[in-house]
């Protein structure tokens, strides 16, 4: 498979050629390959996620001594999102034009950044703007998601791209449990008062995640840069309609992983050691069923796997609502649980329908005459762009839904009035999907994007 080229791609980590389709290819070398690296991705992708989330832990250390109110830790905790938000499309054209090895060592790395700035001003006394700022920076972690489905993308034949993608965010997403269990850990042992013990204990892993990207993954030599693609992704109309999806799924994740202690401290005056108990409960459930999403749309379909899962979310987000303004603990922590699962499942399915609408554009493309080969390698193209743009949108998610807990207990005190929008934006969700993913009109059926949308 190695080989050289003229444009420096070169070496014992560059990958010449690279055809997973090809089924004789796939199985005598590509399947053992695409694992490896799928292996050290969800390594690395998991470091970052517990990185992006860090303050959603750091602020169960923060008692009335540092002088930060409910909708100050809101804001601080909303911040990661929206920079990791807008990392993302950088982040995805890096793979291609650095290597996904390369591009997986240097970000791994840049974590230790938010990391020892963290350490260095975690105490009561500094500045909330300097708390805001080093907040930010931690939303370099939520890059490593885009870089590395983008990179996965790539190595993975179409017909295996749902469980592939499935488990490698689903690896990465448990980074969010796994440090709210170092958190709880740090808390019962040693007391709030000890926030650098976990800070402490994620830099040698920084470290080792690097080393074994370095060590255990590969570039791969086709997959060039082209922003021609990125151009031609935010024309494309699925894009921003799949972005709508998918802040429903992975924006309510990520935005509820992240406000979750929070909420339990402020609506039921759960002290930090009871917060940091529960919090991780959700996020572990819904990061490990995240590859089961992916499954079913590989069986039965992405856009039907999604739209019944929207409707279960709506329905999960009614029970939250119900909860939250009676303040059952027992209820509320049901139907925020089921929302976790949910939005993990839909998280699986969504990114299936994904490259699923470019490879059936790609089978419209050889029926008009475009060679198998360059429809394929238009379709991860786009579908790597896609992957970048969509899950940037997506992020974004999970900053409306803490800005949504900041307004609702600022105004009412309460989580309430958020559960109810987050109820009407699930079933807004569903009807979108239904209608342009499902629903089959005699009007639309002439349309060019209809054979397409007909094997998502």
């Amino acid at each position: 498979m190695d080989g050289t080229t003229t444009d420096g791609r070169t070496g014992g980590r560059w990958i010449q050629q690279w055809d997973p389709e090809d089924t004789a290819f796939w199985e005598s070398t590509g399947r053992r390959t695409a694992r490896r690296n799928l292996a050290f991705s969800v390594l690395s992708e998991h470091i970052g996620f517990s990185i992006w989330s860090l303050w959603s832990v750091m602020v169960l250390f923060m008692g009335k001594e540092y002088g930060i109110d409910p909708a100050g830790k809101f804001f601080l905790v909303a911040m990661p999102t929206l920079v990791g938000s807008f990392v993302r499309i950088p982040y995805t054209v890096a793979v291609a034009r650095f290597g996904g090895r390369n591009w997986t060592v240097f970000s791994a790395l840049l974590l230790l950044l938010p990391t020892l700035t963290a350490a260095y001003v975690m105490h009561p006394g500094t500045s909330y703007t300097t708390f805001m700022l080093v907040a930010a920076l931690t939303g370099f972690g939520g890059g490593n998601f885009a870089s590395s489905m983008t990179n996965i993308n790539a190595f993975y034949p179409a017909r295996h791209k749902g469980w592939a993608l499935g488990l490698n965010a689903g690896g990465g997403n448990i980074g969010v449990p796994v440090i709210q269990l170092v958190s709880l850990a740090v808390i019962s042992w040693a007391g709030a008062g000890h926030p650098r013990l976990v800070l402490g204990i994620y830099l040698p892993l920084i470290v080792v995640a690097a080393l074994c990207a370095a060590l255990f993954m590969d570039n791969l030599a086709p997959m060039k840069a082209d922003t021609g693609s990125l151009a031609a992704i935010v024309r494309e109309k699925h894009t921003w309609l799949m972005s709508v999806l998918y802040v429903g799924t992975f924006g309510s994740f990520i935005g509820f992983s992240f406000a979750f202690g929070l909420v339990l401290q402020n609506q039921f005056g759960r002290t930090p050691l009871q917060a940091a108990q529960l919090t991780f409960l959700g996020p572990l459930l819904g990061s490990v069923i995240r590859p089961l999403g992916g499954k079913l749309a590989d069986r039965f379909g992405g856009a039907r796997i999604t739209l019944w899962n929207f409707a279960a979310m709506a329905a999960a987000a009614s029970v939250v609502t119900y909860a939250s303004s009676i303040r059952s603990l027992p209820v509320f922590l049901t139907g925020f649980v089921a929302l976790f699962a949910l939005a993990g499942l839909g998280n699986g399915s969504t990114y299936k329908m994904i490259p699923g609408i470019f490879d059936a554009k790609a089978q419209d493309r050889i029926a008009a005459g475009a060679a198998p080969e360059d429809a394929a390698a238009w379709s991860r193209k786009m579908s790597g762009a896609a992957i970048g743009v969509i899950g940037a949108v997506g992020a974004l998610g999970g900053l409306f839904i803490n800005l949504a807990f900041r307004e609702s207990f600022l105004i009412a005190k309460s989580g309430t009035p958020a559960f109810v929008s987050f109820l009407a934006a699930y079933a807004v969700c569903s009807v979108l999907t239904w209608a342009v993913y499902l629903r089959r009109p005699a009007a639309t059926a002439a349309t060019a994007d209809a054979p397409a949308l007909a094997q998502v």
